[in-house]
């Protein structure tokens, strides 16, 4: 689903900063790919489409900056959890920097005619 506010595509922003989002995520407590969906959807990205967070997961996998393991379960298939490994926090503390300089910069442009 896209959603424009004001002429902004906020799914494009999104495109932009979901890596980052979904490590950070990740930084406290691993999580299975729903769990994590519902994880960013409840800190106020509920653009987040299902196959993009999915999506985001393999890569990051395949990039070697999370761990995978299965957890049987009683009541359903066995869920696939992610986990954040060394290289996934380098990777998230190298982000959130820029991010943080980025969003700095933006405030001051903007800030002047917001």
């Amino acid at each position: 689903m896209r959603t424009t506010v004001h002429g902004v595509d906020t799914t494009q922003l999104l495109k932009g900063v979901l890596d980052l989002a979904v490590l950070a995520v990740l930084r406290e407590e691993d999580g299975y790919g729903y769990d994590i969906l519902r994880r960013l959807r409840s800190a106020g990205l509920e653009e987040v489409g299902d196959a993009s967070v999915y999506g985001t997961l393999r890569r990051l996998f395949q990039a070697g900056m999370l761990t995978t393991y299965v957890v049987p379960s009683e009541a359903g298939p066995h869920r696939k959890y992610y986990a954040l490994n060394a290289a996934g926090r380098t990777q998230l503390s190298a982000s959130s920097k820029v991010w943080r300089g980025f969003a700095q910069t933006m405030d001051q442009l903007i800030g002047e005619t917001a």
